[in-house]
């Protein structure tokens, strides 16, 4: 995990992980959230609709800017104040691993926040989602 500091944070500053998503993560989202919709969960009924696969929660990629935010940049110190999220492409099992990669690209230094401007890769290099997230750092 990263400690990054406030003083630490620069502009340009980035970090990049990868994640594999499973058919495990996909059922513990559905029971987490209760969200059963048969695009999730019913292959048959996702074939219906014109994919080859379940289609992955996009809430569920996006949790995991929870991680990058609170692991990576800044890691132990951070407080998430706001995302902004633009799903760009439906993402299945086979797109694994993803890449979230985050950059800081504005700090407001009255605040100590900034801003990461993010983007999912699927294992294609197609990006997937991308958008903003504002961080807070806490005090050591």
């Amino acid at each position: 995990m990263n400690q990054y500091k406030f003083e630490d944070i620069k502009i340009g500053l980035e970090e990049t992980f990868q994640v594999n998503l499973t058919e495990d993560k996909v059922k513990a989202f559905c029971k987490i959230t209760g969200d059963t919709n048969p695009l999730h969960n019913d292959l048959d009924y996702a074939k219906s609709k014109g994919y080859e696969e379940k289609v992955v929660y996009g809430m569920l990629t996006s949790s995991f800017l929870s991680t990058l935010a609170g692991v990576y940049l800044p890691g132990k110190y951070s407080l998430i104040h706001s995302v902004e999220i633009l799903f760009k492409k439906p993402v299945f099992l086979s797109d694994s691993p993803l890449t979230i990669k985050g950059r800081i690209i504005e700090i407001n230094e009255i605040f100590k926040q900034f801003i990461i401007r993010f983007e999912i890769l699927n294992n294609k290099n197609e990006k997937v989602s991308r958008g903003k997230m504002k961080v807070g750092v806490l005090n050591e």
